[in-house]
């Protein structure tokens, strides 16, 4: 009994954690689906699988729908024995996987909790060493584990779970994140995030010499740098320093000018268009994006669209959607972690992201008047359908409740029902086979 006892506990600990680690796993990357597929892309680069780069949204989707499912049907007890296996499969793929991403560092973090939770390689493959016996325990012991749900009901808890997470991950790809993660969130302030605070802790370097054959290590203050019998090697960095979750804002104008700080200063709200390629960037809302550059030109307001493109990609953008707007240009990584949309709109002033837009969801002329005042004053902001305008955080908090309370209840009810039927059909069964027997 002592040993059965501990087998059980163990299981039901597995379950647990293995359970909730790929629920959560699951959902970030439905939250960010983009963000999901361009470390995707990154990956299929660094493996040389070029070829394949225009699964990356499928990918994306699919990762992020299976996790979620595996982890759920783990935590209900469903189908224990299939549902174990599979995630048996996936820790006996993914733990050799991330060991190789940590010995040769072909991309700086595996991504697998998305830009919620920032983990290195190493970090990842730890994890998975502790994930994997727990998946091979629970495999061996399936059986152990209590069921939620009786096998009847199996047959709805794993599509509607499946195809729920690909709903909302379509939800996100269509408009922007429900949860931003990244920090041109809509409420950070750009200068503060670049700020280095005084007692920040700074990166320490040893550099190293060789002389007569014999390579030795000096600190910066004592590296040999003016002796020339000294050679100098290489350098390591044994102390990483502070570093900004914003480490630079760059934007150029057409002379080259770096303008990015300039236009951030700017007392007047400014809306920036980015579109990290203008070449792939959707041209469905142009006459809804030139309305809001009328309406900016009409309120004296800064506008630009912003853009990693070429000056050839530029000018046929303007030749194809009559764009009439000035254009800056920047980093392809910055612009893509500012927003999930090509084209998305942003509202800024002195610094702070005031709101943000996909491109389907671009607003009219009224609906920017009232964000705007919204902004710069305390009125509350009518809530939209799609929940994209924000104001700022405080402001915002009560939508964003009501907005993920809908998602919940849309998952959880329907499952709830089918556990109270279900709980009443085995009710029924038990009493007839009581009845039976009695009789």
């Amino acid at each position: 009994m002592k040993k059965e006892t501990i087998i059980k506990i163990t299981a039901e600990f597995s379950r647990a954690l293995v359970g909730a680690v790929f629920v959560f796993s699951g959902l970030v990357k439905a939250i960010d689906p983009i963000g999901n597929s361009i470390k995707i892309r990154e990956y299929l680069s660094s493996f040389g699988l070029d070829y394949f780069l225009w699964t990356d949204d499928m990918l994306s989707f699919g990762q992020a729908a299976l996790e979620f499912t595996l982890g759920f049907c783990l935590l209900m007890g469903v189908y224990r024995k299939l549902i174990t296996f599979c995630t048996l499969l996936v820790m006996c793929f993914m733990t050799p996987l991330t060991l190789y991403l940590a010995l040769f560092n072909p991309v700086s973090d595996c991504g697998c909790f998305g830009d919620a939770l920032i983990i290195t390689n190493w970090q990842t493959f730890y994890k998975n060493m502790v994930l994997l016996p727990c998946t091979v325990f629970l495999y061996i012991y399936c059986r152990r584990l209590t069921p939620f749900y009786s096998y009847k009901a199996y047959w709805f808890i794993v599509p509607f779970s499946f195809f729920f997470c690909i709903a909302f991950c379509f939800r996100n790809y269509d408009h922007l994140p429900i949860l931003d993660f990244r920090p041109y969130k809509v409420g950070n302030n750009i200068f503060r995030l670049m700020e280095i605070p005084e007692d920040a802790p700074q990166a320490e370097y040893r550099f190293i010499y060789e002389k007569d054959g014999v390579k030795k290590e000096f600190a910066l203050e004592d590296a040999p740098a003016d002796d020339s019998t000294w050679t100098y090697v290489d350098s390591k960095q044994i102390r990483k320093g502070f570093i900004p979750k914003i480490s630079s804002f760059e934007l150029y104008n057409e002379e080259g000018e770096n303008i990015g700080m300039k236009i951030l200063s700017q007392s007047e709200p400014l809306f920036l268009l980015v579109a990290p390629a203008l070449e792939q960037a959707s041209d469905q809302h142009i006459e809804a994006i030139n309305l809001v550059y009328d309406f900016a030109r009409e309120k004296r307001y800064l506008f630009y669209c912003v853009t990693a493109s070429s000056p050839e990609g530029i000018e046929e953008w303007q030749k194809n959607t009559g764009a009439d707007y000035p254009f800056l240009t920047g980093d392809d990584v910055v612009l893509k972690t500012m927003i999930r949309s090509s084209p998305g709109l942003i509202l800024i002033k002195e610094g702070t992201i005031l709101a943000k837009w996909h491109h389907n969801d671009i607003p009219n002329e009224n609906r920017l008047a009232e964000t705007i005042t919204a902004c710069l004053g305390e009125t509350p902001l009518p809530e939209s359908d799609t929940g994209e305008t924000a104001v700022m955080p405080a402001k915002g908090n009560r939508q964003e409740g009501e907005r993920w309370l809908r998602i919940i209840s849309g998952f959880v009810l329907p499952l709830l029902l089918i556990w109270v039927y279900d709980f009443l059909r085995n009710r029924r069964t038990r009493k007839k086979k009581n009845r039976f027997t009695n009789s």
